[in-house]
């Protein structure tokens, strides 16, 4: 019987890392929290929680920046036998209606500054008993502080490895979010094997995490991994712009930085000579990194990004490159303790170079989505889950194609939106590119290209563009089309919406 938050919170007391910082806020009013503190405020919030009748497996929804209520709340509703469900912090109202009424969430838990945008999804909700603001409580609401004052503080419950613990909703890249449904152990798992064995997290380092802790990616780097090592997290509530990471990496001296490949880029292309850092390691994830943004950014940090795939329905990332090995426009291997295969569109294992979807599985899956049975069924295959991203194996590493529903063929040929989107990069004016099929006047699906330019960068002539893409990757790959965009469609954790360019 194993409840998560023993592990993450209860156990550094017995360890005597009481006194140690758990969680540093960079922005704000810059508090911090010890160990110590979070397990009695977590133990409090639980308590709360029980003089609210909250009972178990109620769901606890959260639209909470980070900062260091999230902990306390994600973790004291755990220790209660509550679910917690951080949602994202930059939807739209008519999405949060969606996902309030499709958890049926009894209690919701909000930062004050994302008010605004919430409230008009609540009021027709009709689970809702309690919204807690971090904050000034507006009418009709309640004051954190308020709902917390005077709690006991209350023991963790019992709960076995395999119960539900909490539920993240998918970044919605594909289309509407989906209620992803996890267990205890899950958490554990995903430090035992990529936190432990890649990252090599350690109690003295400090993590600084740009994608926020709602995404299972940023769960796994600012809380999961660091407290099973009783390291330290830097938290920041606000947009993580370069200028913004600079400063943090030159002021709060991490020594992990996650990020995705956007920001990469972003700050490649804005870096000081030489930037101010105290980092041994990086990690990315979300999209597939570009090798001329990771060879960029070891070139002025001297720190490698150790680039790998995960998803929402696995928690954290199950295939990568590892440190003083990482080789940047391939995704690496299977992280140890998860397996993974390639599959055509009969199920059956394809040859070392074909393209196939990548199927894997591992300690770390998740048991369900909520409310998607038929959905469920497509994607949990016994112990294996579909990921819905197309690879290929080549020189004992794999190399991203694109996803499922992204890839299309050019005469006869399958054309990967990620091979054709690198070769774009690789010009010196093109900081980002999408690439998605377009029907020609014969109805023939040829590559159109999405692109954003450098700052200062020239806009080349979209002939001599195409040119550079078929002198890279072949003559049949290159776009027909040529759109110059301000930015590109993308979910909070940076994934591009390719989707939406289609439409």
């Amino acid at each position: 019987m194993t409840n998560a938050a023993r592990f993450f919170v209860d156990r550094h007391l017995d360890e005597g890392r009481g006194d140690k910082t758990a969680f540093i806020e960079a922005d704000g009013r810059q508090r911090t929290l010890t160990y110590q503190e979070l397990h009695d405020h977590c133990a409090r919030f639980a308590g709360a929680l029980y003089r609210h009748g909250v009972r178990r497996e109620e769901r606890i929804a959260m639209i909470v920046r980070d900062q260091i209520e999230f902990p306390v709340v994600f973790w004291g509703a755990m220790k209660a036998g509550a679910i917690p469900v951080p949602l994202n912090t930059l939807l739209s109202a008519d999405v949060y209606e969606t996902i309030l009424s499709d958890s049926r969430a009894s209690i919701l838990v909000v930062s004050e500054e994302m008010w605004d945008v919430v409230e008009p999804a609540t009021r027709d909700n009709r689970y809702l008993r309690a919204i807690l603001v971090i904050g000034d409580a507006p009418e009709m609401t309640e004051s954190y502080r308020d709902f917390i004052d005077g709690a006991e503080p209350v023991e963790t419950v019992e709960a076995h490895e395999d119960e539900l613990a909490f539920w993240l909703y998918s970044s919605g890249s594909t289309g509407q979010p989906k209620g992803v449904r996890h267990v205890h152990g899950s958490l554990k798992a995903t430090c035992d094997t990529f936190g432990d064995q890649v990252l090599g997290i350690r109690e003295d380092d400090r993590v600084y995490s740009v994608a926020k802790l709602f995404f299972a990616y940023g769960l796994g780097n600012g809380m999961s991994f660091p407290m099973s090592a009783g390291a330290t997290t830097i938290l920041f509530g606000g947009r993580p712009t370069p200028d913004a990471v600079y400063g943090i990496m030159a002021d709060f001296k991490p020594t992990i930085l996650c990020a995705v490949p956007t920001l990469f880029a972003a700050m490649v292309q804005a870096a000081p000579a030489a930037p101010a850092h105290a980092l041994r390691l990086c990690t990315s994830a979300g999209e597939a990194l570009p090798r001329e943004v990771g060879e960029g950014w070891q070139r002025l940090t001297g720190t490698e990004i150790v680039d790998g795939v995960g998803s929402t329905e696995m928690l954290h990332i199950f295939l990568s490159n590892r440190p003083g090995d990482c080789v940047y426009g391939t995704s690496g291997t299977a992280v140890p303790g998860y397996e993974v295969r390639l599959v055509d569109e009969h199920d059956e294992d394809v040859a070392d170079g074909d393209v196939g979807e990548l199927l894997v599985r591992g300690p770390s899956s998740a048991e369900g989505y909520w409310n998607r049975r038929s959905k469920s069924q497509e994607t949990f295959e016994g112990a294996w889950t579909r990921t819905g991203d197309k690879y290929e194996f080549h020189n004992g590493r794999y190399v991203y194609c694109g996803r499922t529903d992204d890839m299309f063929k050019v005469s006869g040929i399958w054309v990967s939106p990620f091979e054709v989107e690198s070769a774009l990069i690789d010009h010196p004016a093109v900081l980002e590119a999408a690439v998605v099929a377009r029907a020609d006047e014969a109805g023939l699906d040829k590559p159109a290209a999405y692109v954003v330019l450098k700052d200062g960068a020239e806009a080349p002539e979209a002939e001599a563009l195409k040119d550079f893409v078929k002198d890279k990757i072949g003559m049949w790959k290159y776009p027909r089309w040529v759109e110059y965009v301000d930015d590109l469609p993308k979910t909070a954790t940076g994934k591009i919406q390719r989707f939406k360019l289609r439409g």
